[in-house]
């Protein structure tokens, strides 16, 4: 191959991959399964590219601990949504006085989570699910995120309970 097929070629794979991304190919078809149905979210996919706290704890792969539930719902999704707010890419889609719903897009390849938020006040937790709509895993992804989210709570908490 001499040195102009080599820059066709890389031209041609950019042009590619820019039309991929920029035609949200990695997006995928939001789920129909989102929300909150007898206080439960859905369950997550066998595939490893989920968390959800409302998942048996004999489920390690899948399980992740609940948010703490500090305040009245008002209070709470006030402080959700200023922490999702605080990670580049999301968008919330659906809010109520006890659910939120939101879209996180991967910065590099346009892939996007899906991760619900329940104010379950039976339990006084924040119930969660985080799923990635494409592909097999999601390295951690959504983990990190709702940790991330875990963090941001309680500093937000914390600033609040101390004015």
């Amino acid at each position: 191959m001499n040195l102009k097929q080599i820059a066709g070629s890389i031209i041609l794979l950019v042009t590619i991959g820019f039309l991929l991304v920029t035609n949200n190919v990695f997006a995928g078809t939001p789920p129909t399964t989102i929300g909150v149905n007898n206080g439960k979210l859905a369950e997550c996919p066998a595939t490893p590219n989920c968390v959800s706290s409302q998942v048996a704890a004999i489920d390690p792969e899948h399980t992740i601990s609940p948010l703490p539930l500090t305040g009245d719902n008002l209070t709470t999704i006030a402080n959700l949504k200023q922490a999702i707010s605080l990670i580049p890419a999301s968008r919330i889609v659906k809010e109520t006085d006890d659910y939120i719903y939101a879209e996180f897009k991967s910065k590099l390849m346009g892939f996007v989570d899906d991760v619900e938020f329940y104010l379950d006040n039976g339990s006084k937790t924040i119930q969660v699910r985080s799923a990635s709509r494409l592909g097999e895993s999601d390295l951690g992804v959504n983990r990190q995120r709702i940790e991330k989210i875990r963090v941001a709570l309680g500093e937000n908490t914390s600033t609040k309970s101390s004015t």
